[in-house]
């Protein structure tokens, strides 16, 4: 049995849970988890020194996969908002470096590009970002594109928008962007040293110019230069499930040739919200994070990858920007197939849904489905659950049932129909609530899975409305 040590992003269903959800798919491997409560959360940091010393005392890992960002800052989260300066969390990395050299065991890692978010909403970011959020991302946009094409229309904007925002804030903006692109520098010295495997820089809610794209273009100029393997990625939540695929991959040697088949293949080059490239990119992208290699003949694939894609514009529920839902013939595949719904942000497709359980499913060939958050979150989950499926001799059915009840559950049930109907019922998360919105489509996930677990409850992590854990009882 392989065995495989993880330290997630953070404490989220889709960071901690998702993992071992998918790896309880194969009785090949054993993935080992620390405590979720020694990762971050929303409002708290990671225990860095218990997680240390739960990676020190792992024993015989074949591979060992590290969402940085973990133990430098405390998380995804914390990597924006945490005042440690540039040598206490090297302090930290360093004792980290020396565990890693002691371990016999590939290591693939990851790291995060700080975002920028496009908005006023300071949940995951520093206090001031309710007020001055929207007016740093223009600044750092306006700033960036200058530096580009010599705009004077930009060179006006970004100095006009300077004279707005106060000193001290910009400045500390600006100290907590250099100390994590320094981070990630001394992680390109760990490549270069043999100490990483495989490297991924994270690019999280993209825009076409910002210092964010700016930062990710100078670590790909150093990659190229220095021929390291490392990869600059768009993406975040999903990289770490994405790498679980490349080790699963790269431990039994596979050769997996996937085929994209698009809903409508006309629109591929359209780009997807929160991102910087094409759906197509992102999808050719992903399939090679995991390892795989993508195909323009079906015939000869492994794996069909079908890929709900949108029209025009990709709709995003949270946002309320609707877009045109699926229509049409659907030809389910006559070999192994995975289906990523990324017709919205943070959805599934009702049409898609309704369509494909109408449509008698081979369990054997069908290797999952995904339609959370943004088209690289949904396309990661999918394809490493997808992967793990179809390389595992020994398969847990109902393992693989569970895994997928929760993903309809979650990403059509919730995401798609009842968040919206139990955010205009209650201010906050209400259990009771969600369980009654949920039960009719949890009653037609069980009857298409065949899959009746004892009860359902959930919770609501991070004490908001936008991730949601599903929690089915499995009758003994």
């Amino acid at each position: 049995m392989l065995k495989i040590a993880l330290i997630p992003i953070d404490n989220r269903p889709v960071c901690w849970s998702l993992p071992k959800q998918i790896c309880d798919i194969s009785k090949d491997i054993e993935l080992l988890l620390p405590s979720r409560n020694l990762l971050g959360g929303l409002k708290t940091s990671a225990d860095y020194n218990s997680l240390l010393k739960w990676l020190d005392n792992i024993e015989n890992v074949d591979a060992i996969i590290i969402a940085l960002d973990t133990i430098a800052y405390g998380g995804l989260v914390a990597s924006r908002r945490t005042q440690d300066d540039f040598e206490t969390i090297t302090n930290r990395l360093s004792t980290l470096k020396e565990i890693i050299q002691r371990k016999n065991a590939k290591v693939y890692a990851c790291s995060s590009i700080m975002r920028i978010s496009n908005n006023n909403i300071n949940e995951e970011e520093k206090e001031y970002w309710n007020r001055w959020g929207k007016k740093i991302f223009d600044y750092s946009y306006n700033l960036h594109k200058a530096q580009i094409q010599n705009s004077y229309d930009a060179n006006a904007k970004f100095s006009c928008i300077r004279q707005i925002i106060p000193s001290e804030i910009l400045d500390d903006y600006f100290e907590t962007r250099s100390r994590n692109f320094n981070i990630n520098k001394l992680y390109l010295k760990w490549q270069q040293e043999g100490i990483l495997d495989y490297l991924v820089f994270s690019k999280d809610d993209c825009a076409e110019y910002g210092v964010n794209v700016s930062e990710a273009n100078e670590i790909l100029k150093i990659i190229k230069s220095e021929n390291l393997n490392a990869i600059v990625k768009t993406g975040a939540d999903e990289i770490p499930l994405s790498l679980l695929a490349r080790a699963f991959c790269d431990l039994k040697s596979a050769n997996i040739k996937i085929y994209p088949l698009f809903s409508n293949p006309q629109e591929i080059k359209l780009i997807s919200k929160y991102e910087d490239i094409s759906v197509y990119d992102s999808v050719k992208g992903q399939i090679e994070l995991c390892s795989a290699q993508i195909t323009n003949d079906a015939t000869n694939a492994d794996i069909i990858l079908m890929i709900n894609n949108f029209k025009k514009e990709q709709g995003e529920l949270v946002m309320n920007i609707s877009t045109e839902l699926f229509s049409g013939e659907l030809t389910i595949p006559q070999k192994p197939f995975i289906v990523a719904d990324v017709v919205f942000a943070n959805g599934a497709d009702n049409n898609f849904i309704k369509t494909f359980f109408n449509h008698p499913i081979n369990w054997n060939n069908f290797l999952g489905y995904a339609g959370w958050n943004t088209t690289a979150n949904t396309l990661g989950s999918a394809l490493c659950a997808g992967i793990f499926k179809y390389l595992s001799k020994n398969i847990d059915t109902e393992a693989f049932k569970l895994q997928q009840f929760i993903r309809f559950a979650d990403d059509w049930a919730y995401q798609a129909n009842c968040r919206s109907i139990i955010k205009l019922q209650t201010q906050q998360p209400n259990i009771e609530k969600i369980k009654q919105l949920m039960k009719p489509y949890t009653k037609t996930i069980s009857d298409k899975l065949n899959f009746y677990p004892s009860n359902i409850d959930y919770n609501f992590p991070w004490k908001r409305f936008f991730e949601i854990e599903v929690l089915p009882q499995i009758k003994p």
